[in-house]
């Protein structure tokens, strides 16, 4: 238990431990998810409007760490909950929901003020644990669940240049209507551009259809961010998309699977079945015939987790303890190809991004592996995509301890929030493509 105690004591000394109570709920009954009541606000309408991007409804959000500011604004800004439309994998409408932070600070770049869209990294697959819950209540620790904002620096940091900031809670999450499908490159890819159009119809939003955009995103973020930026062309090119920051992406998910098994995130292993089970019809196959009862249990009682109940509840468990076989969940998917076509399906790396990409990844990583993220800025420069690649030299802080992977997000964010900004501002980068054949 000491182990796993000192990862989760890792993570949770980036946050303050503030706690605010829920404004009072929708008509409709709430949720409740691990003894959290999820507001009723968070369950879609039985029909949403058309297109993707619209406004569904919207309410006033008290952030949980904000000041009074001299001129009577509130720091760092104004927040409102959001619920918007997008498209699923399948090609379905989705409601999705977030959160849009005016800033208090002003714009001193060109043209009007531009806007960050957030992909948060790795919270879990609760409804609790949605990022939205987090801007208002940055630490839940209630004996079921554990779940902190340990992207409220970053968001908060962002609002500090004056860039407006629009959060998503990616698909599913938050929003009561399905199980939120993790590291689905399409849904998350939608949500964050559809974040980006929303953002400008939100009631006292000063963003425009001219503001630039920046994509922000760390781990399942910055996946989402790398989604978000191949999938602009085609899916959003009304975003006018600045600069994308992708800090150590899920670009491989099969490579992924293999490093968080058994580490201090296991559980991270049950929301991506989860989620990919619920989405893909031959995975699910595979994933009935070859569980076993406890993997079974493990499965459902990590839907409802956040990330500090998984690393509490299933830190450095192996998958083979959830098979008929013995063989690991990995291992089973390889063996079908159909199931890892479906895997295969949600590689990042195959269509060229738009605009100036910033991947960062830290050499030691070895939950989010290091080599299958530096392949994804490889295979970009390979479709002559403006790349801007940094390997971040750590020394070894502890296998499979999540320490490995944390450490670069906290490293790197100062200059990550300044290359961004510098995109917004409209100034140009330079590709370091050609340092890759040497770069590690």
């Amino acid at each position: 238990m000491s182990r796993i105690s000192s990862v989760l004591t890792t993570v949770v000394v980036t946050t303050a431990c503030v706690c605010v109570s829920a404004p009072p709920a929708a008509a409709t009954d709430p949720v409740v998810s691990r003894g959290v009541t999820i507001p009723a606000f968070y369950t879609p309408p039985t029909e949403l409007p058309a297109g993707n991007g619209v406004l569904v409804r919207h309410e006033p959000l008290r952030l949980g760490l904000s000041l009074p500011g001299l001129d009577g604004r509130t720091l760092p800004g104004t927040a409102t909950r959001l619920m918007y439309t997008s498209t699923d994998s399948a090609g379905q409408p989705v409601a999705v929901t977030g959160a849009y932070i005016e800033p208090s600070a002003a714009w001193k770049g060109s043209g009007p003020r531009p806007l960050v869209v957030v992909g948060s990294g790795t919270m879990g697959q609760g409804d609790q644990c949605a990022p939205s819950l987090a801007l208002q209540n940055p630490l839940t620790l209630n004996g079921q669940t554990v779940s902190f904002g340990y992207e409220t620096l970053a968001v908060y940091r962002l609002l500090a240049t004056g860039a407006a900031v629009v959060v998503t809670d990616y698909v599913g999450l938050g929003a009561t209507d399905r199980l939120h499908t993790y590291v689905n490159r399409v849904d998350e890819g939608h949500a964050m551009l559809d974040a980006a159009r929303v953002a400008r119809s939100v009631p006292g939003a000063s963003v425009t259809a001219a503001s630039r955009v920046g994509m922000y995103g760390y781990s399942q973020g910055g996946g989402a961010s790398a989604s978000a930026a191949e999938l602009q062309s085609t899916y959003a090119p009304d975003v006018p998309l600045a600069g994308t920051y992708s800090g150590a992406p899920p670009a491989d998910l099969t490579a992924v699977m293999k490093g968080i098994d058994g580490s201090a995130l296991a559980g991270a292993l049950g929301w991506s079945i989860n989620g990919f089970a619920q989405a893909e019809p031959e995975l699910r196959r595979v994933v009935e015939a070859n569980v076993n009862a406890t993997g079974r249990a493990a499965l459902k009682d990590i839907s409802t987790t956040c990330v500090g109940d998984a690393i509490l509840g299933y830190g450095f468990t192996k998958s083979t303890k959830w098979t008929t076989s013995g063989k690991s969940l990995a291992e089973i998917i390889a063996a079908e190809p159909a199931a890892q076509a479906a895997l295969d399906k949600q590689r990042i790396g195959t269509m060229r991004p738009t605009g100036p990409v910033r991947v960062v990844t830290g050499v030691q990583d070895d939950i989010v592996p290091h080599e299958q993220a530096r392949r994804l800025a490889v295979d970009w420069c390979k479709k002559g995509g403006d790349v801007t690649y940094k390997a971040v030299q750590l020394p070894n802080l502890g296998d499979k301890l999540l320490t490995n992977h944390l450490a670069p997000l906290l490293t790197d964010q100062g200059d990550a929030v300044e290359w961004l900004t510098d995109r917004l501002e409209g100034e140009p980068t330079r590709s370091n493509c050609w340092t890759m054949p040497v770069q590690r």
